[in-house]
């Protein structure tokens, strides 16, 4: 453990030496890949350094002790070893979870797919309220979000809508909202007073480069048509919309949101790139699962993983057992005491896992 955090001090130097050459200044591309490796180090570095600095602390007072002191120092020379002990402990357990193999995805920004499932009207009603609480929580965590496609229900509500979120470590927080969300709650047009239930579905992709999934123009079908829908004349004179078939998988995307031929393709083609890269990662991780089952994050996407009770005010995330009475602030975009939770007890049982694999 300590030979991995004594070659991430040593690159973390050299990085901050690449960070001041002019050449890497001057080369944009460069520049921010290394700023990224530079901050995702810092973290483990400093933690490190911190806990150096405890055990220096705690041989010089075990060193004082053995030398002899009066009653008195003597004391306090023993609880300050107390705390020392306590720290150090406490370092040891923050460095594992440090030195957790990353999700290479964890860095990415995300293509989210929402969905009005069972219910009708006021599972696509449920489905705009999603909408909401993530472009919420989007906002305050200081990250983009895009409409790429939505088809809106006469009532207000999303059959589907397509967002791409980017910024700072959007897949790290957003990964584990995969799967059915449940709604209770009384519709509108409910006379009786009586509690409904609906669902929606989420889908949490990592939007994929490239050089990651490389999609070859004979492997897509490419189909062209009149846009339909709400646009006035425009639908009927030009021929914008756009439908990609991924033939080796069967993927199909379809695009109409732009008047532009081109930016709805630029968009299917993101989306595709993104579902293909997620059915091969799907297909891997299903492979893993076989050996070892994790809780969150890679769970069935059809599996139900939350309960949002409006009568009761609660949220309860059933693959973590948490349980919050704070639906109404949940749904304005405060999150994190939800994302935090899963972040946590998944790293906490991956940590498990390493230390079984390791006995």
């Amino acid at each position: 453990m300590f030979d991995q955090l004594d070659s991430f001090i040593i690159r973390y130097e050299e990085l901050s030496e690449l960070l001041s050459d002019p050449e890497v200044i001057n080369d944009t591309n460069r520049l921010m890949e290394l700023t990224k490796e530079e901050a995702s180090l810092r973290v483990k570095v400093e933690t490190f350094k911190h806990y150096q600095q405890v055990v220096r602390d705690l041989k010089d007072t075990e060193d004082m002790l053995n030398e002899g002191l009066d009653a008195e120092m003597a004391e306090m020379a023993k609880e300050e070893l107390a705390d020392l002990k306590k720290e150090k402990a406490e370092l040891e357990e923050q460095i594992k979870f440090l030195l957790l193999p990353e999700d290479p995805n964890d860095g990415k920004n995300i293509i989210m797919e929402i969905r009005g499932a069972a219910g009708g009207d006021e599972a696509a009603l449920f489905a705009g309220d999603l909408f909401g609480m993530y472009s919420k929580y989007a906002e305050s965590q200081g990250w983009r979000v895009e409409v790429m496609e939505a088809n809106i229900t006469g009532i207000g509500g999303y059959k589907e809508i397509i967002l791409m979120i980017t910024g700072d470590n959007v897949f790290s927080k957003l990964k584990y909202e995969s799967g059915a969300h449940r709604v209770q709650r009384v519709p509108s047009t409910e006379s009786q007073g009586r509690v409904h239930t609906s669902t929606a579905t989420v889908v949490v992709m990592p939007e994929a480069q490239e050089v990651e999934v490389e999609l070859e123009d004979k492997d897509i079908r490419v189909d062209i048509y009149h846009a339909s829908g709400a646009g006035g004349q425009h639908v009927n004179k030009t021929a914008s919309a756009v439908r990609l078939t991924h033939l080796p998988t069967g993927i199909v995307v379809a695009m109409q949101d732009e008047r532009s031929q081109l930016k709805n393709r630029e968009k299917a083609m993101k989306i595709l790139r993104a579902r293909v890269y997620d059915k091969i990662s799907q297909e891997a991780q299903s492979e893993y699962d076989a050996n070892r089952k994790s809780a969150v994050g890679t769970g069935d996407r059809s599996e139900r993983i939350r309960t949002y009770n409006f009568p009761q005010n609660r949220v309860t995330d059933h693959r973590i057992g948490l349980t919050i009475q704070k639906l109404d602030q949940i749904l304005s975009g405060k999150l994190d005491e939800i994302v935090d939770a899963l972040i946590l007890f998944d790293h906490t049982e991956k940590l498990e896992q390493l230390n079984n694999g390791n006995e």
